[in-house]
């Protein structure tokens, strides 16, 4: 029975790996070994749990059913060990953390880079990337968005803010009347950003909101890419501020209408209430929401 165990949560490894050989590294054994075992699996159990191929695996029906419960069993195993061994002084295990690309410019790589130093038994894995991910479909513990929370089955909590400016690059600005209020930008090109819808509400100091549509060809899903074609002068962006105030210092933005603000972005951390490293998303978030 044990070494069935054992097979199985090798399996639940591959599937949320993707790969034998990305499996076999997270976990520390040959790839062929990894392979075996899964071999050995479903000779044992009598079915086909994967289809290979040269590119990718995917599951069968008997792979789906065996992985839902396996995730079930690993939930379980994990949340019996936190309960017992909370890890308080020193945790341990390994940690996947998804953030929004434009995340690795602004004092929240602070917060990751201390949380590191304070726990150096954790494995950090960062991807940093403005397209959205699936958390729990690509395996991720915890997911920094930026944003406002919808109704999800998710668990969330602030961890900061970001604002953002409505900038262009002067020789665009220089071929346009001087804008006073935001309907004169409706004429104007937008570089839409993917994620966000493409009315644009601004609202000034009074809290008086006007909303904007505008005209747009571009549309990109990196705000890094949001910046870049600002400065090539293709038009109006919505660009976070520390990216903005790149742009101002290198003379290559000017802010427009800058009596006018986009609404800011919240900046949360969510994760799926059976997580199963709950407690070391738990110590990640809260380290990060108290030195918000």
């Amino acid at each position: 029975m044990i070494d069935k165990l054992r097979a199985i949560a090798i399996f639940a490894t591959v599937v949320e790996q993707g790969t034998f050989r990305a499996a076999a590294k997270h976990l520390g054994l040959a790839p062929s070994r990894v392979s075996e075992t899964v071999s050995e699996l479903e000779r044992a159990l009598g079915v086909t749990l994967l289809y290979r191929s040269t590119r990718q695996l995917s599951l069968t029906h008997a792979g789906r059913v065996l992985h839902e419960k396996a995730v079930q069993m690993l939930d379980t195993v994990e949340s019996g060990l936190d309960a017992i061994s909370p890890s308080a002084a020193n945790p341990r295990g390994a940690l996947r953390v998804t953030a929004p690309a434009f995340v690795t410019q602004t004092t929240l790589m602070d917060g990751f880079a201390d949380f590191a130093r304070a726990y150096p038994g954790v494995d950090l894995h960062f991807d940093f990337s403005d397209a959205p991910r699936d958390l729990i479909g690509d395996g991720y513990d915890v997911a920094i968005r930026a944003g406002w929370p919808q109704d999800s089955d998710l668990m969330t909590r602030v961890i900061g803010g970001a604002e953002r400016l409505l900038v262009a690059s002067p020789d665009y600005i220089a071929k346009r009347p001087v804008p006073t209020r935001p309907e004169d930008l409706e004429t104007w090109d937008w570089i839409r950003f993917t994620m966000r819808p493409a009315p644009t509400p601004l609202s000034d100091k009074t809290g008086k909101t006007e909303t904007v549509l505008g005209r747009s060809t571009l549309s990109v899903n990196s705000a890094d890419a949001l910046y870049q074609y600002a400065v090539r002068g293709l038009g109006l962006s919505i660009v976070p501020e520390n990216l903005a105030w790149q742009g101002f210092e290198r003379g290559e933005l000017v802010h427009v209408l800058p009596e006018w603000s986009p609404k800011p972005l919240g900046l949360h951390a969510v994760w799926p209430d059976t997580s199963r490293r709950q407690t070391l998303t738990m110590l990640f978030v809260r380290h990060l929401a108290e030195a918000a």
